[in-house]
């Protein structure tokens, strides 16, 4: 696998493990990274090999290894198993001093998407939409790569906290015929001081009627592509319980104890009593307001402020409760509800489902690109 560094993916598969089960197709190497030293090696289709650690480091089956971050590598189609789940490239395990270890697939970006597309998109759906996918999730991949990735030890993670990323079981022939015929294009655009990269190229699944300006859910820099636009597609191919979804409600005690404990800065407030949008993104066009904005009273009198989607993954980590912004919140006595809900996902960038939406109308890949993306070029890196 001849592929620059720059355009190798690390992804964090497993955080603070102390063991898992590796596999492979062909034969098995486990490398002392940093030395480079192979500390253990299997044959072709062997048994599961079990890696353990403790305080004092590594264990291959039960056998303890030099080395404070093991390698493994396969032979040729590069293929590996961990924990179960088959992906490509390599997996690098790094010790932590808590005698735990961080679990990182390295491989390349191209077949990194060919686990993202087929992970964020049916392979079903029409080819300009997966194609759009591919492009959206190549740029947003090397943009967290170039901003984040110098940082720590990874890039992406395997959720949808980054992308989904499925490894092999998420490939199929159309996923690839979409990775292959967009090979090495992504989005760019210009930034405030006239420089031109690629950028966040976010995307959610529902965006219930209008894409949300990046700044209201995430912050940073205008950038034009992010701006948000109105989107009249998703209502026909979102599914009702997407589109437009049922009232949800919280216990407050629950609601209080979760905001308190992921923000500390907020323990002034004592015990949340009171939760109100203080500002909102309205598009009247189309019926929509979401909330970008959260006042947070307490029971001492003082209030703090939460962005609408912080809140929303604080009380409903998985999002697939509150699944969206555009909703109201109601003071029910002992619980919160979340009414009038509609959308699914952050809705910033593309539309998943509005990108679906505008294939079936025929569009073409830089139709729905440059409509949800206004104000990009699209560019071969390669």
């Amino acid at each position: 696998m001849d592929v620059r560094d720059e355009f190798w993916v690390r992804v964090l598969l497993f955080e603070g493990i102390k063991k898992c089960t590796v596999k492979s197709r062909s034969e098995l190497y486990i490398i002392d990274a940093k030395a480079r030293n192979p500390v253990a090696s299997f044959s072709k289709a062997g048994p599961d090999v079990e890696i353990s650690s403790s305080k004092y480091g590594f264990f291959v089956n039960n056998r303890k290894v030099s080395g404070s971050q093991l390698l493994v590598k396969t032979n040729s189609p590069y293929v590996f198993g961990i924990n179960g789940v088959e992906y490509r490239g390599k997996l690098k395990l790094i010790h932590n001093a808590d005698g735990s270890f961080d679990a990182i697939n390295l491989v390349p970006l191209e077949p990194y998407l060919s686990g993202v597309v087929g992970a964020e998109m049916p392979d079903y759906w029409e080819a300009s939409a997966l194609e759009t996918q591919a492009i959206a999730a190549r740029t947003y991949c090397l943009y967290i790569k170039k901003r984040f990735g110098v940082n720590r030890r990874w890039d992406v993670k395997k959720t949808q906290a980054s992308q989904a990323y499925h490894g092999i079981a998420a490939e199929s022939a159309r996923i690839q015929k979409a990775v292959d015929k967009t090979y090495g294009l992504v989005l760019v655009c210009r930034y405030g001081d006239g420089s031109e990269d690629v950028f966040p190229a976010y995307y959610s699944s529902v965006c219930g009627g209008h894409t949300e300006n990046h700044q209201n859910v995430f912050g940073g820099e205008s950038l034009e592509p992010l701006v948000g636009v109105k989107c009249r597609y998703c209502k026909y191919t979102a599914r009702t319980p997407f589109y437009y979804w049922p009232m949800v409600q919280f216990d407050k005690k629950m609601v209080s104890e979760k905001i308190l404990k992921k923000y500390p800065k907020l323990k002034n407030l004592g015990k949340v009593v009171k939760l109100a949008a203080s500002k909102k993104s309205v598009h009247e066009d189309e019926y929509i307001t979401r909330m970008t904005m959260v006042k947070v009273s307490g029971s001492t009198g003082k209030e703090g402020f939460l962005r609408g989607e912080d809140l929303r993954l604080t009380v409903d980590p998985s999002g697939y409760k509150i699944k969206s912004t555009i909703c109201e919140i109601v003071d029910m006595g002992e619980k919160w509800a979340f009414i009038s809900g509609r959308g699914f996902g952050h809705g910033v960038g593309m539309c998943q489902h509005g990108a679906q939406g505008m294939a079936r109308r025929g569009k073409r890949t830089s139709e729905i690109l440059m409509h949800y993306y206004p104000g990009s070029t699209i560019k071969s890196i390669y």
